[in-house]
């Protein structure tokens, strides 16, 4: 017999479909930043193998529908999704044994071809990406969310009805801080708990002599965590190799773990775990 609502009213297929694959996810973090340009993507990327190298199951959804990078950096761009036997509807692809990938850009066959949609074609879409797909039992689900507080981030909000948190990412410049405000404040009104900021491109350190330069001074993103009580949970310095294994798509953590940045992305992943799982 069928669960039945409140009202009485048997619930629809696809509300059941959706439900059971947000019932296999135990915890879901939206990551987001008020503009682009910020390296949120490269965050999601490494916080997702970060977490997955912890030992958890984890899932990364990428909800860029106009300008994914996730199949790209993650190293599966050209696959494409795929229905087991005995199945009604595709999983997500496996990208390592602990990790799991879904992009619109394993779903078109040219990757320049640009998509070209309103607000609700996209709603639509995320709805299908949570709906239409078989997710396995997942320790996480990382989202990754265009800049801003538009169409994407909303619908992703209001289709997982229960997020455990965000990740606001930002560059240390104050102007970049203006529009991550925004975002902290979006997730206060949206009932999502602001996990912490992660201050990206923070400093560069001369390969030659080991100097710290400030490329991108400010201190925009200390003010907004003491305005808004809430933490940093990192700052990861500008290293070309991230650069690198973003386009080759390998795992930054796992080629250049002795790295400064490496050492700073695997503490944010740690504060994460504890801060989610207390």
């Amino acid at each position: 017999m069928q669960p039945v609502n409140f009202k009485g009213v048997q619930p629809k297929p696809e509300d059941l479909r959706l439900q059971a694959n947000l019932d296999r996810i135990k915890h879901k973090l939206v990551v987001i930043s008020g503009k682009g340009g910020v390296g949120k993507s490269t965050v999601s990327v490494n916080v997702a193998y970060g977490l997955a190298e912890a030992g958890k199951k984890v899932g990364i959804l990428d909800v860029d529908i106009h300008g994914p990078s996730i199949a790209k950096m993650l190293g599966i761009e050209g696959r494409r999704l795929e229905l087991a036997r005995d199945e009604e509807y595709p999983m997500p692809i496996r990208v390592t044994e602990n990790l799991y990938a879904l992009t619109i850009a394993t779903l078109v066959e040219n990757p320049d071809e640009p998509i070209i949609w309103r607000g609700p074609l996209k709603i639509g879409a995320i709805k299908q990406f949570l709906q239409d797909i078989k997710w396995p039992e997942l320790d996480y689900l990382i989202i990754d969310s265009p800049p801003g507080t538009g169409d994407e981030p909303l619908s992703i909000v209001q289709t997982l009805k229960k997020v455990d948190g965000s990740l606001i990412v930002s560059t240390p410049q104050d102007v970049a801080l203006l529009d991550a405000r925004k975002t902290i404040k979006f997730s206060q009104k949206m009932n999502v708990p602001v996990i912490g900021i992660i201050e990206n491109m923070s400093t560069f350190v001369c390969p030659h002599c080991g100097e710290k330069i400030d490329i991108f001074k400010g201190f925009g993103i200390q003010k907004a965590a003491q305005d808004f009580n809430i933490d940093i949970l990192g700052k990861i310095p500008i290293d070309p190799d991230i650069v690198v294994t973003g386009d080759k798509g390998i795992s930054f953590l796992e080629n250049y773990r002795d790295s400064a940045s490496a050492k700073e992305m695997q503490s944010i992943v740690e504060k994460i775990i504890e801060k989610v799982e207390k």
